[in-house]
């Protein structure tokens, strides 16, 4: 059984993720205006929207790698907005990222890599240690041992996908956001990684910030989905009741000819 964990700076029913009002413009064009979202903890929300509707946007500017042009960020119930590199940092350490392309050092093995968080946040642990605790990582993201002196060209896209998730998880952080985790995977993989982000999920009590284009991961694994559209989160609701939103892009997306042939395979099995 999971044990859902909770930063000790959070109120009882707080949620892990909290935007309201944000802003975030590039020169004259605005991506988001007035866009709310709340994240709660022990959740895995799905994040939807067409291209430019700023879904990795809003991520960056969650982790504080974009400053937004207004609104207001609370992450573990700390003002992420604020100009404060102590608490700033206390976020960090507290969340865990796997973007799209992995985001490895191509001139470190995997194992190298995963250490990287580790060294920077516990500098003083000896080599032994660092290499026991890259292995258990790399383990926990369903890579063999081996792959732990392998250098990231020596590895599939499926394998450099889960790599960067060992690293993700490096400093067992309980917030864990994935950009198109999926991507690039073939339906098999794809299918293999999604129970993976299941498992871990509910073994860890992991609250899960998921940014995918894939209708198979929505309904396997999403406890709710949050269309971006209009420059705001139009709906963030189970994936039951968002497919019957009556907006031009969620009909296109959930009942357009792509949809259907996903829902076809899924009765298929």
């Amino acid at each position: 059984m999971s044990t859902l964990r909770i930063a000790p700076t959070m109120k009882p029913g707080e949620p892990i993720v909290r935007v309201r009002g944000l802003v975030n413009r590039f020169g004259e064009q605005v991506v988001h205006d007035g866009l709310d979202l709340d994240v709660r903890p022990g959740e895995i929300l799905g994040v939807v929207g067409g291209s430019g509707s700023g879904k990795s946007v809003l991520m960056r500017t969650i982790l504080g790698l974009r400053r937004p042009d207004a609104g207001e960020i609370a992450v573990f119930g700390i003002d992420a907005v604020a100009h404060d590199p102590v608490r700033r940092r206390e976020i960090e350490r507290r969340c865990g990222v796997l973007f799209q392309d992995g985001a490895l050092f191509s001139s470190l093995t995997v194992g190298e890599n995963v250490q990287v968080p580790l060294k920077e946040y516990h500098p003083h642990l000896p080599g032994s240690l660092l290499y026991e605790l890259s292995l258990l990582k790399v383990k926990l993201a369903g890579l063999p041992a081996d792959a732990i002196d392998k250098l990231p060209a020596q590895l599939s896209g499926g394998m450099r996908k889960r790599a960067g998730l060992a690293r993700a998880l490096a400093l067992d952080p309980p917030l864990l956001f994935l950009d198109e985790p999926t991507a690039g995977l073939d339906p098999i993989g794809a299918a293999a990684f999604d129970r993976l982000i299941r498992t871990l999920q509910q073994a860890l009590g992991l609250t899960v910030f998921l940014i995918t284009h894939d209708l198979d991961t929505l309904y396997a694994i999403c406890d709710r989905i949050a269309v971006l559209a209009d420059r705001r989160v139009i709906a963030c609701a189970p994936v039951e009741e968002v497919e019957q939103l009556d907006h031009p892009w969620v009909r296109e997306y959930f009942h357009g000819p792509r949809a259907r042939a996903a829902q076809a395979a899924r009765e298929a099995i």
